[in-house]
């Protein structure tokens, strides 16, 4: 097992297997592939057969050992999760969608995920079209403070796209750890507190993936493709991703009706879900040992 195996651990697994209760005999998608953790422990909790999807062109090797492990029980299709209606045409037992920047990507320096480390600025998890570069380089000074406002929640965007807009008079901007630095200018590094990056470099890779957009087409396309029963499982990262999945599952829960006071409460007719969760958290003890886990939220919904 290479080492970015090693250090990839799936967030909640153990929650995510209670509340989507893999069947023999059933369908299920793994909407977020990456490095396989949640598909390898679907496959072993039941003889069932998952359809894996993923963007990022890396992961095909990968898919290929599990392809060869499992046979006809697993198969990859290399996509966007937001076209899940168009990838996937089988109806299933239940999906699962880790959303966000996997282990491997932000691990693997190149890819110009994080600040911690010099690489070109990308941050594309399909590694085609617009990359966090351009969007620095070529966006006017409006479009990047709404940016990082909108999708960094970060305050100071105003003062930060001034300043990008100010630096790339003089030179283009090609670097994760060049930006990094020109952030710093607005707001001071201090140890112990959350790098003051951290905002911007997340509203970057957020609007170089369309990842809400492709979250909300996702959550849809999911939704058409459950069996009756079937539960649609999803792990997020922050508060843009989950008020998302929060709302969504909320609108389509509907609220239960009573008929009168004798009659138990129904669901109304127009309802997608039967059940909706409120937020999950992981563990104290799994937070100690992944601390990547420590932001997370997994909710689930079980289709009417």
């Amino acid at each position: 097992m290479t080492e970015h195996k090693q250090k990839h651990i799936p967030v909640m697994l153990n929650e995510v297997l209670q509340y989507l209760q893999p069947r023999a005999g059933e369908i299920y998608v793994d909407a977020t592939f990456g490095n396989g953790g949640y598909t390898q422990a679907i496959l072993e909790a039941a003889p069932c057969k998952v359809i894996a999807l993923d963007r990022d062109p890396n992961v095909r090797i990968r898919a290929n050992e599990f392809r060869n492990m499992y046979n006809s029980r697993f198969e990859f299709r290399a996509g966007n999760f937001g076209d899940f209606a168009d990838l996937v045409s089988e109806k299933i037992g239940g999906a699962v969608f880790d959303i966000g920047v996997s282990s491997m990507q932000l691990d693997n320096t190149e890819r110009g995920f994080s600040f911690a480390k010099e690489a070109e600025l990308d941050m594309r998890m399909s590694c085609e079209g617009i990359s966090a570069k351009d969007i620095v380089n070529s966006y006017g000074e409006k479009e990047l403070a709404d940016i990082l406002y909108q999708y960094g929640e970060e305050r100071k965007s105003r003062q930060i796209a001034a300043k990008i807009v100010e630096y790339r008079r003089h030179q283009k901007i090609e670097t994760t750890t060049e930006l990094a630095a020109i952030i710093y200018t607005v707001i001071h590094k201090h140890a112990g507190e959350i790098d003051p990056a951290t905002r911007t470099f997340q509203a970057l890779r957020i609007a170089v993936n369309d990842e809400l957009g492709e979250l909300e087409r996702g959550l849809k396309g999911a939704t058409s493709r459950l069996l009756s029963g079937a539960r649609l499982v999803v792990v997020d990262f922050h508060s843009l991703e989950d008020r998302i999945v929060k709302n969504y599952f909320k609108e389509n829960g509907g609220k239960k009706v009573r008929i009168s006071k004798y009659a138990p409460e129904l669901m109304p007719d127009n309802s997608l879900f039967a059940e909706v969760s409120n937020a999950l958290a992981p563990t104290a003890e799994e937070c100690r040992i992944n601390p990547r886990a420590r932001s997370a939220k997994l909710r689930y919904a079980i289709r009417r």
